[in-house]
């Protein structure tokens, strides 16, 4: 074999070829059909203390919390694909829970993630939308619009029933006959960039769509300038750059020690979302000025 192998452990050569060329991969097993089970049964105790839905406070960044979801979150399986995309290196830069009802009105409008999350572009960043619950069409799993991820267009705000934190949603044209959905199975994966296009409709059937997201990048990407410092957590190798504060993991679920470290990571969050946004809306801005 020559010098430039790529030794993968999970992907095939195709399958990153199709990540890079078309922006998304799915399905990719991960969890086995006990661990999704296990994990259900996990989430739905939580709701029923918390009048029976996520707890609001615990949306971002709950595998700081909770030890069934770090496990997730480190799963060897899934990090074997991730690392197959983004290399050996990898930090957890955040999960959020996105979780559908019969007929409760939550849907996820056409956008892109990186705008709002204060770090860099033009780098490889990969969403593993983990599938805790069967993800179909009926009850609203993730569409994507292939080769969407190629460039960083302009966003509006505050679309109602939305349950991105800002209701964002693309400000340009998106052609809904090119829209892949991305059905998965319980336990299952998909794997996206984070300037894809993708959205996914509200639910109207009885079985509920629950799902984790997981958002990790390379340890070599860079926070945008003028931000408060982030946090992330080493989900695998060895992170030499040293541009984020690193988090550590539970030992137990809601440790006063990783509730505080949840409560310190979140609110830097806001306001990183909350100043990028405002970065984001003059970049906007300074276009059409110079188009005008």
């Amino acid at each position: 074999m020559g010098q430039n192998t790529v030794h993968l452990k999970s992907l095939t050569t195709t399958q990153v070829a199709q990540f890079r060329e078309h922006g998304y991969l799915s399905p990719v097993s991960v969890l086995s059909a006990r661990e999704a089970r296990e994990a259900r049964v996990q989430v739905e105790a939580i709701e029923a203390q918390h009048g029976g839905k996520w707890p609001r406070h615990l949306s971002l960044k709950s595998h700081l919390v909770y030890t069934f979801l770090d496990r997730i979150v480190h799963h060897p399986a899934l990090l074997d694909a991730v690392e197959d995309v983004l290399g050996p290196d990898i930090l957890c830069w955040s999960s959020r829970w996105f979780i559908k009802d019969k007929n409760d009105g939550g849907f996820v409008s056409w956008h892109q993630d990186v705008p709002y999350w204060g770090i860099d572009v033009g780098e490889n960043i990969v969403t593993a939308w983990v599938a805790i619950s069967p993800a179909t069409r009926a009850n609203g799993c993730m569409k994507v619009i292939p080769r969407s991820h190629r460039s960083l267009v302009p966003h509006k705000e505050g679309v109602s029933n939305n349950l991105l934190l800002r209701g964002q949603e693309v400000a340009v044209a998106v052609d809904e006959s090119r829209a892949v959905y991305m059905e998965l199975e319980a336990g299952q994966m998909s794997l996206h960039h984070g300037l894809m296009f993708h959205g996914s409709e509200e639910s109207h059937v009885d079985e509920r769509r629950i799902g984790f997201a997981i958002r990790y990048i390379p340890t070599r990407v860079k926070p945008v300038d003028g931000l408060p410092r982030d946090s992330v957590q080493l989900a695998r190798g060895v992170d030499r750059y040293g541009h984020f504060g690193l988090e550590t993991r539970p030992q137990r679920d809601l440790d006063p020690v990783d509730v505080e470290q949840h409560r310190l990571a979140t609110a830097t969050y806001a306001e990183i979302n909350r100043l990028a946004v405002a970065k984001h809306l003059e970049m906007i801005a300074q276009s059409a000025r110079a188009q005008g």
